[in-house]
């Protein structure tokens, strides 16, 4: 039976396992921590402005699973926050398991604690990887294989570009750094700019115990969903909002005001926030942090490991690699891993059969968001800009290209007449 492989184990890495699974192929899924969803686990952030549309193109076109598992798990919907429209907020704690039990009954083969740090190569010109080794030794052979690692870690990274480690969802202090495969592989990664040249971005939010806030904020999340409260002029740094990877949130209010978003804790949209400071302001005399435990001082730095790729997701050079979520691109967010996830997946089962690799039109969100990301690397502005449905400049891009849309029938519609429907779920092998 052909065998994908899968390297990481985040909302990327398992849309990949799903679609290949669907396709037929027997699947393997490498995670190096405890838990699948990696960042996902902090997230909880779906269908707002762009991302609807994204979601539910990825409905039609067969990749459904992930978004009823969000949408089945969500606290509040339709939540409209600065600068964001029609959201949903996801329960972060529920979610993981629903999807762990979704790959399983699957029969996608899910190895935990399972780090990939090398490749072994069948041969070099062009390069076919034949096996990954783990950090304990062991050996698993795939006849292909999607990286979907991110681009977060190790510590050394956190420290030289950040504020040090947080100990935030990744974890690198308890179960090792993440290891870049494409390099491995022979191949050199891209590393994502601040707007000062700087390498990298701060991961853009953190989670407060709700328990430790006033019970005024609480009642506010829970009816809500969402509390915006004013910061004292003297604790406002307009400065942060440079450093945020999630630029579609680097708006005035979000200096101005803590925008809280209730995902079972309460989400905190700044890439820190320093707890003294954070107790100054009413109602968080008692604040106290979740995940990352140090996000009084900092955040994960993210972006510094991004493949070269093919609008396929095929990562360049290297013939029997794809690539998806941060590994694939300077892209934001949970859709946007799953987008590239699935397409990775799916075509990895492709690339097994012979087939021509599929490549989304243009004409779709999904589509045109990988190959403007992608065309956009080649400059040094792009390695400043981040790509996301949700705002900043490609959400501007979706709307005067006529791309975005909350109709469900119009985006199935929109798909169909590409001849792309439910491909997703189509058996290949």
């Amino acid at each position: 039976m052909y065998k994908v492989v899968v390297i990481g184990g985040g909302w990327s890495g398992c849309a990949a396992a799903v679609s290949a699974r669907k396709a037929g192929a027997e699947v393997t899924l490498l995670e190096k921590t405890d838990m699948l969803l990696g960042l996902g686990n902090v997230g909880g952030i779906m269908r707002n402005n762009g991302r609807f549309t994204a979601a539910e193109e990825n409905i039609a076109l067969g990749a459904h699973e992930l978004f009823e598992i969000t949408d089945r798990c969500a606290r509040h919907v339709n939540v409209d926050f600065p600068g964001h429209k029609h959201a949903s907020l996801y329960d972060v704690v529920k979610v993981e398991p629903q999807v762990r039990r979704l790959l399983k009954d699957m029969g996608v083969d899910i190895r935990l604690m399972s780090r990939a740090i090398d490749v072994e190569k069948r041969q070099e010109d062009p390069v076919i990887v034949d096996r990954i080794i783990l950090a304990g030794g062991e050996i698993i052979e795939g006849d292909v294989f999607v990286e979907t690692t991110g681009s977060t870690g190790p510590m050394g990274n956190c420290l030289t570009y950040g504020n040090g480690c947080c100990m935030c969802i990744l974890r690198c202090p308890a179960f090792g750094p993440r290891v870049s495969i494409t390099q491995k592989a022979g191949k050199s990664d891209i590393m994502g700019r601040r707007k000062d040249g700087a390498f990298g971005a701060f991961s853009g939010s953190g989670k407060l115990e709700k328990g430790s806030l006033s019970d005024e904020i609480r009642q506010q999340l829970d009816e809500y969903g969402v509390a915006v409260i004013p910061v004292p002029k003297e604790e406002i740094v307009p400065e942060k909002l440079d450093l945020k990877v999630c630029q579609q949130y680097a708006l005035t209010e979000y200096a101005e005001n803590i925008v809280l978003l209730d995902t079972g804790y309460a989400k905190i949209m700044t890439p820190f926030f320093p707890l003294e400071s954070l107790r100054r302001v009413p109602g968080f005399e008692n604040a106290r942090y979740v995940d990352p435990y140090a996000g009084g001082k900092g955040n994960s730095i993210r972006y510094l490991s991004v493949a070269e790729r093919e609008n396929s997701m095929k990562a360049a050079g290297i013939e029997n690699i794809f690539c998806g979520g941060e590994k694939s691109g300077l892209f934001v967010g949970h859709t946007e891993a799953i987008s590239t996830g699935s397409l990775a997946g799916h075509n990895a089962v492709r690339y097994l059969k012979g087939m021509k690799l599929l490549e989304l039109p243009i004409g779709l969100a999904i589509g045109d968001l990988i190959a403007f990301a992608n065309k956009n690397l080649e400059s040094e502005e792009g390695l400043m800009t981040r790509y996301t449905f949700a705002g900043a400049e490609y959400f501007k891009r979706m709307k005067e290209k006529g791309l975005y849309s909350i109709d469900r029938e119009e985006i199935r519609e929109r798909v169909k007449r590409y001849g792309l429907e439910d491909i997703y779920s189509e058996k290949l092998i």
